[in-house]
């Protein structure tokens, strides 16, 4: 996901697990050109509410190993992930790159939704747990939605 591989990058570069949030911002707006420093904000934003960041008096913590996501030579990443997804699209962001085809993946949540006569995010998540794709975050984060 190139939101992972995007929060991964500064963290990488830097050897650490820990970034100051001014460091984060300098490393993907003036160090990579990747955005501007108002949109490297943005993203620390949405990185937290997605769990990929703990944010704590101006320091940033990565929640997962960086150093474990490769930034291919070359990457750029898209300003669509400065937008915050729903659980349904994180869900469907976990199935993908875990390796599902996202047409499948989506007709077949849209297969158990209609038979079971749940939401999409709860039909996502049985889908995803049923894979063996490890989405407790994101199953707490839907429950807490309802």
């Amino acid at each position: 996901m190139s939101l992972r591989r995007t929060v991964a990058a500064p963290f990488r570069q830097e050897g650490s697990r820990e970034l100051g949030e001014s460091a984060f911002v300098v490393a993907l707006s003036l160090d990579r050109d990747w955005f501007s420093p108002d949109q490297a904000k943005r993203l620390i934003d949405v990185a937290a509410s997605e769990g990929l960041l703990a944010r704590e008096e101006g320091q940033l913590t990565v929640q997962f190993d960086p150093q474990s996501v490769e930034v291919p030579e070359g990457f750029q990443p898209d300003e669509s992930i400065l937008q915050e997804r729903s659980t349904f699209e994180r869900v469907l962001g976990a199935l993908v790159e875990a390796g599902h085809d996202k047409q499948e993946a989506v007709a077949a949540v849209n297969g158990r939704q209609s038979e079971l006569g749940v939401t999409i995010e709860t039909a996502a998540i049985l889908y995803a747990h049923e894979r063996g794709i490890d989405i407790q975050e994101l199953a707490d984060a839907a429950l807490s939605e309802l």
